[in-house]
């Protein structure tokens, strides 16, 4: 337990201590004295994988795997004024057979590679490791850490915070800075990066947004800035349509993107086109989404259909790592986290649907149009009161050996990154 009295976070602790005062310090009337907010949850998940007899993961460990997680959040805010404080502080630990798998296998995409997050690439390292052992794994870290300010057109904010851009629903080619896997099951908070954000609204609802992300090399441990994101984002509305324009710099190419969303009948369509300027040439992603809401049956459904085409995919349906290693934009964009396919087409759907006021089935289909192979995902949301939750999906991939959601292969004696059913369960208590 002594990393928890580490150097920086002892730093962190008197950063924290100064703003707070500084919050405090006024000799302006009660009215203009500051806010504070402090709120959290718990969060304790199971998950549970199976696997077929040519599955690496079997050969490595069994036919099945188990995990236990958990989760502590602490969210606190204080705000005085135009000005704002947050902060996140999360404690997690871990028991079981993925974080074993998460040593013996790489990080890149292909496997059950790094689940914890990491600051590795961050500017500032929030993270300490309390405990990290054989099947066992506990650290706790900062997720949020800023200060901000916000007049009646401007804010600004400086530190650890999240932002997320673009029209995607499932796949986000425009969401340039840590996107979400399009099949994370708990998508409640989005893991922050050291950045400093500024919008400036304008009076006919328009806004222009900049972001600058700092990272630091992960050979070194020093601030770099070929591997830093700057982007400008405008969004503009136009009657019942909606428009974005991005230009960035990320990670020293240039990025620039097109998207917006308008009412077509009783539907929303929208999308993004984004193209990249890589050092092998320009590559293009885009993502078209159809989403239309309905009662059947006196349940309210809404449903969604959605294109997605990545220019960095794989050309054939070849996803072994004789044939992935000679596309490195592609993994290096894995391993980053910033893509989660191997192909290039793919089709994806879902349908909400309200049982009842407490519970939400949603079953989703991911289909790689390339090799046809897809992922079934049922998730389930049912309200246990006014301060918990269950979450829970169920993973089903459809396809042969070989393809992208049936196990591409390890090139090794016949085995696939493979499996047959996937568990999630997870269940929330907020404070």
């Amino acid at each position: 337990m002594e990393k928890l009295l580490t150097t920086s976070h002892s730093k962190l602790r008197e950063l924290v201590f100064v703003v707070l005062l500084a919050f405090s310090a006024s000799d302006q009337s009660k009215a203009d004295e500051p806010t504070y907010e402090l709120d959290g949850h718990i969060k304790a998940r199971t998950l549970a994988d199976s696997f077929p007899d040519d599955s690496v993961f079997k050969d490595l460990i069994g036919s099945t795997a188990f995990d236990v997680e958990t989760d502590l959040r602490l969210n606190f805010s204080a705000d005085k004024d135009a000005w704002s404080f947050d902060a996140a502080w999360q404690l997690y630990a871990g028991h079981g057979d993925r974080i074993e798998l998460s040593r013996l296998l790489p990080a890149n995409g292909m496997s059950f590679g790094e689940s914890t997050p990491s600051d590795d690439r961050r500017l500032m390292n929030l993270t300490d490791m309390i405990s990290d052992d054989g099947s066992f794994r506990a650290l706790h870290r900062l997720d949020r850490l800023s200060v901000g300010y916000a007049s009646e057109n401007v804010v600004l904010r400086l530190g650890r915070q999240a932002i997320s851009w673009g029209n995607g629903l499932m796949f986000s080619p425009m969401d340039i800075v840590n996107p979400f896997d399009p099949t994370t099951v708990d998508t409640e908070y989005k893991v922050g990066d050291d950045m400093a954000y500024g919008q400036f609204l304008f009076a006919d609802g328009n806004d222009l947004q900049i972001a600058h992300v700092f990272r630091r090399s992960v050979l070194t441990g020093d601030p770099d800035s070929n591997l830093t994101t700057s982007a400008v984002k405008y969004h503009g509305i136009r009657g019942d349509s909606e428009f974005d324009l991005l230009i960035a710099r990320s990670y020293d190419e240039m990025t620039v993107g097109l998207g917006g969303n308008r009412n077509v009948g009783g539907a929303v369509w929208r999308g993004d086109i984004v193209v990249s300027d890589t050092d092998i040439g320009s590559k293009v992603q885009l993502v078209t989404n159809l989403s239309y809401s309905w009662v059947l049956g006196g349940k309210n459904m809404s449903g969604v259909v959605e294109y997605y085409f990545n220019g960095f995919g794989q050309r054939s349906d070849r996803y072994d790592p004789a044939f992935l290693v000679q596309n490195p934009n592609l993994l290096i964009r894995l391993e980053r986290g910033e893509m989660f396919t191997l192909g290039r087409n793919y089709l994806a759907g879902g349908v909400l649907i309200e049982m009842n006021p407490l519970w939400i089935l949603t079953p989703n289909l991911f289909s790689n149009l390339d090799d046809g192979s897809a992922l079934f995902q049922v998730t389930t949301r049912y309200s246990l009161g006014d301060n918990s939750e269950f979450l829970a999906a169920l993973n089903v991939p459809l396809g042969p050996s070989g393809t992208e959601f049936g196990g591409i292969s390890a090139s090794q004696g016949g085995l696939y990154f493979s499996t047959d059913l996937s568990l999630f369960a997870q269940f929330a208590w907020y404070f």
